[in-house]
């Protein structure tokens, strides 16, 4: 029986070569998206032959998360490998305590932790019907989260809670299923030019491999945890050219 993986977000940037990834190697892929349909639509197309699905599923969405499951109850009966990289941010500086609203605070913490949370929770059961002698749940995190450096305090924050859930779940819903956080530094693609290209510079400096990451490099590392990595759980893989040495 084939392998199935569901990606939240999966075809913006990282997530579109996360969910190739995962079809280039024979899975069966579902792909939530929040706002983009024929952005969705058109990526399933590209994808390997197979048994593909895409659903319109934001993480805040109880109601529309209950409707994802029960499709995947349908159409494929279990779940090996949920990867939560949905995620949102707006650029504020760390110290402009104003410019970071309420509003912007709650939806971070809303997308970023509490839907991750709620995308687990959805299916675990499910999960735990994988072919696999263990399903892998993969958190999207950010060095952020370790390093209190980012596009605003929230986010940070939001990624940090992130890493303690993978922990804490990581023990909890062991040995039926692998918990793991994979935790990128800057990743160049259209979210990075939007900075200013000095600082970008210095962020490279600053990076002792001298370059930022790419869309593949997360790929390949998520891939990694379910292909390689068996034994793990737990733990937060970063994938930053050793930004955080610095």
């Amino acid at each position: 029986m084939k392998k199935t993986a569901l990606i939240t977000g999966g075809a913006g940037e990282i997530g579109s070569a996360i969910s190739r990834k995962f079809a280039d190697n024979g899975f069966d892929i579902i792909v939530t998206y929040n706002s983009k349909a024929q952005k969705a639509e058109d990526f399933i197309q590209t994808l390997p032959a197979g048994n593909h699905s895409i659903f319109h599923a934001p993480n805040t969405d109880e109601a529309k998360i209950d409707s994802l499951k029960a499709m995947v109850i349908e159409k494929y009966g279990k779940l090996d490998v949920l990867v939560n990289n949905a995620g949102i941010t707006t650029p504020v500086a760390h110290d402009n305590l104003t410019g970071l609203t309420n509003e912007w605070i709650d939806r971070i913490m809303q997308t970023n932790f509490r839907g991750s949370f709620a995308m687990i929770r959805a299916f675990q059961p499910l999960l735990e019907k994988s072919n696999e002698q263990t399903a892998l749940v993969v958190n999207i995190s950010s060095i952020a989260g370790i390093f209190g450096v980012g596009s605003n305090v929230a986010y940070c924050a939001s990624k940090a809670a992130l890493d303690s859930m993978t922990r804490s779940l990581a023990r909890a819903l062991a040995p039926k299923i692998r918990v793991i956080s994979v935790s990128p530094g800057f990743v160049e693609g259209e979210y990075t030019k939007g900075f200013d290209p000095d600082f970008l510079e210095t962020q490279r400096s600053l990076t002792p491999l001298n370059r930022f990451a790419i869309n593949d490099d997360v790929a390949n590392a998520v891939y990694s945890t379910f292909d390689r990595l068996t034994f793990t759980t737990g733990s937060i893989i970063t994938i930053d050219g050793g930004r955080l040495l610095q």
